[in-house]
């Protein structure tokens, strides 16, 4: 009997999350259009959410200008979460990606996913890895930062940079190559994960050593 009522109980709490998560991606969805729409005045903005088998709710917005051009950027639910949650202007992020993106005179719609593990390969070593090392090494001086891709014992393989110089606490950031095809693919910069982290190093050293009784 008790083990009955712990079933229902889990099935009755299962559909609670269900219907939660349903709540937080037709709000985070509306949410995205409403702060794309306040950019884009002048613009149609539409969207989508869909479920990633790895990776979740994902969500892509369409922002079309008045000559017919569309643009579409896609983002994952944590990251737009966190953005409604602690950033000052949301809009202002969200759009940013669209504003690199209607450089272009011409639409640009999301890539076409590889369709097997050849394409998937011959798209990582020709553009995604060419273009973050490349990244990397503009935004960092070359002889104070190591990049290059190892092997994640739990993420397989991974693009990993750091900064030698520091030996203790985090000096390495290691993004999996299957998390920079995603980004890619929803018309995103790769290297924008690894500059990011690097980044964060760089914070967190600094603020290390600033806390760092002076001799």
């Amino acid at each position: 009997m008790t083990t009955s009522q712990d079933n229902v109980k889990e099935q009755e709490e299962a559909e609670k999350a269900k219907e939660q998560l349903k709540e937080l991606v037709n709000a985070l969805h509306h949410n995205g259009i409403v702060a794309l729409q306040s950019q884009f005045e002048d613009c149609k903005v539409d969207g989508q959410a869909t479920q990633h088998n790895v990776y979740g709710p994902m969500f892509t917005f369409r922002v079309t200008k008045e000559n017919g051009n569309a643009y579409v950027c896609g983002f994952f639910l944590r990251e737009l979460l966190t953005t409604f949650q602690t950033r000052p202007n949301p809009a202002l992020w969200m759009s940013s990606f669209f504003v690199d993106l209607m450089k272009s005179p011409e639409s640009v719609l999301l890539p076409r996913p590889p369709q097997n593990e050849d394409e998937a390969k011959a798209l990582m070593d020709g553009k995604i890895l060419p273009g973050c090392f490349g990244a990397i090494k503009e935004e960092f001086d070359p002889d104070e930062i190591y990049s290059g891709l190892d092997i994640h014992p739990e993420h397989g393989p991974v693009l990993e940079a750091g900064f030698p110089r520091y030996k203790d606490g985090n000096n390495v950031v290691a993004m999996p190559l299957h998390l920079l095809l995603a980004h890619f693919l929803m018309n995103r910069d790769p290297s924008d994960l690894i500059i990011d982290g690097l980044y964060r190093i760089l914070e967190e050293q600094e603020k290390a050593e600033s806390e760092q009784p002076q001799a």
